[in-house]
């Protein structure tokens, strides 16, 4: 078979053909983008967080909040923890997941730019009746062969801007994707730390009621023996008794809640409960100091944010899109290939076929369809930038909530250190006078019972202080940082910035 390229396109009017291409790509480079220029939306941040009080700020030599931001408490079993969400989490792969689907639905938007190329190649044998009409046609009883290799080029010029509006719509849809991802990354990192030390406070006080039940045994033989002396009633006996059955209770009840924490963070790491176990480690050290930046910092830190805000650059866009209905569809359309009767000859100058044309289709009358398109998209915007902005004030709000946590909490274990050593002091004082007779044993029970709940209270407030450090640090977006967003997430395999334009 021969390839005469040459004869087939000397028999193509090249003028013409220029002269739609020229015009086309006038089109493309003078074509006015329609839609509104974005702005991000203005929101007003406050020049300090009120809840700071005289909390001690970190110094500048302290740990500064990092990708990995759980290794500021330096916890070894927590860290091995951590470093198994990334790898294991359910709900981490799904949101990453979400986030190659936008990227893919970004790459089939994005080849609008270019033109589409169709082939549907034939072969058929037939026969004409003789006695179709009109009796004269040269094809009346004839067998013939048909061989058909056609190209089809399709192209819709970009003249307004529509195809570029919509990219542009869809690329920030998958960098608000990708912040989403970032969000459900923290969020999962941070529910581990709370459980892990939840579960860690409640050892604690698990510990701290076994000691108890111990001391409470030691003082159920000495009322046993100042019984059996006579020196104490039966009453006192029992009373010794309840209070150390009721302690012990308590610490049976620690260990449904801490089974339930140890659980959370089997499924946080991608593990069923059965084959995973979380080693008793009782919380003694309290939460390091985190360090805070200014509030304005927030609208770069928190991944939240960055998705509301691209999200309202997506409905922006989307305007545009809306907008270029107004104007006409110019659409250039060429079709070429080979015909013949034997497929010897199919791939030859003279078996060539070809046409090409430019098209252009506007509506007349739509009875308010594209108003009302135009008017859908830019209340979309507008819900888009309230979104957004109530983002912001939510975040500002965690911030300020842990913050005064945190800060109040720190102030109320001082206090709290000291009411334990003042209930012990007490109960010291209440069995050296019921040793000396000089009073009942209810008075030993109710120091008891004074000095157990101010140190099951100091307990619980470190617990306290250590989830709402956690729940500080994720308010303040684990140190992420929105230069991380791919800006070019169709064609970038890494959640990481590039340095191509938009």
């Amino acid at each position: 078979m021969n390839l005469s390229r040459k004869s087939v396109l000397a028999k193509i009017p090249g003028q013409a053909l220029w002269l739609i291409l020229l015009a086309i790509a006038a089109l493309e480079l003078t074509g006015c983008v329609v839609g509104p220029k974005y702005h991000q939306p203005a929101v007003q941040a406050p020049p300090a967080y009120k809840e700071v009080g005289d909390w001690k700020p970190a110094q500048p030599n302290d740990q500064n909040l990092g990708g990995s931001w759980w290794t500021i408490f330096q916890d070894p079993q927590l860290n091995e923890l951590e470093d198994q969400i990334s790898v294991s989490n359910q709900n981490l792969k799904a949101a990453e997941a979400q986030f190659r689907q936008s990227r893919a639905t970004l790459r089939y938007y994005r080849a609008d730019y270019y033109p589409t190329v169709t082939t549907a190649p034939s072969a058929t044998r037939q026969r004409t009746s003789s006695r179709r009409p009109p009796p004269t046609s040269t094809f009346d009883g004839i067998t013939y062969n048909d061989f058909v290799l056609p190209f089809d080029v399709s192209y819709q010029a970009d003249v307004w801007g529509r195809v570029r509006k919509n990219v542009e719509s869809y690329r920030e849809q998958a960098q608000a994707s990708a912040a989403d991802l970032a969000t459900v990354n923290l969020s999962m990192h941070a529910d581990l730390a709370v459980d892990y030390f939840q579960a860690r406070s409640l050892d604690a006080e698990e510990q701290l009621l076994n000691t108890t039940v111990t001391q409470y045994e030691q003082a159920l033989e000495l009322t046993e023996n100042r019984f059996q002396g006579g020196i104490a009633s039966e009453v006192e006996v029992e009373q010794s008794k309840t209070i150390l059955q009721t302690t012990r209770a308590q610490a049976i009840d620690v260990g449904v809640a801490r089974a339930q924490y140890e659980h959370a963070v089997a499924i946080l790491i991608g593990k069923p409960p059965a084959e995973f176990s979380l080693p008793p480690l009782p919380l003694t050290a309290p939460p390091p100091h985190i360090p805070l930046g200014m509030p304005s910092d927030l609208l770069e830190r928190r991944p939240d944010i960055a998705s509301a805000e691209r999200l309202v650059a997506s409905a922006n866009a989307q305007i545009g899109v809306a907008k270029s209905a107004y104007y006409p569809t110019i659409s250039l359309g060429a079709s070429g290939g080979f015909e013949s009767s034997a497929i010897t000859t199919l791939i030859n100058g003279p078996s060539g076929l070809w046409s090409i044309g430019l098209s252009a289709a506007d509506t007349i009358f739509d009875a308010g369809r594209r108003r009302a398109l135009t008017d859908q998209a830019r209340a979309a915007y507008d819900s888009q930038v309230a979104t957004y902005r109530q983002t912001v004030l939510n975040g500002f709000q965690q911030v300020e909530d842990n913050l005064a946590a945190v800060r109040i909490l720190e102030n109320e274990a001082k206090v709290q250190d000291e009411a334990v050593v003042a209930a012990q002091h007490s109960l010291d004082l209440s069995i050296t006078r019921y040793k000396g007779g000089v009073t009942s044993y209810l008075e030993v029970i109710t120091a008891q019972n004074a000095a157990l709940t101010d140190e099951v209270t100091a307990v619980n407030i470190l617990g306290r202080r250590m989830a709402n450090t956690v729940l500080l640090i994720q308010a303040l977006g684990g140190g992420w940082d929105r230069s991380t967003l791919p800006a070019r997430p169709e064609c970038c395999g890494k959640l990481v910035s590039s340095t191509g334009s938009n």
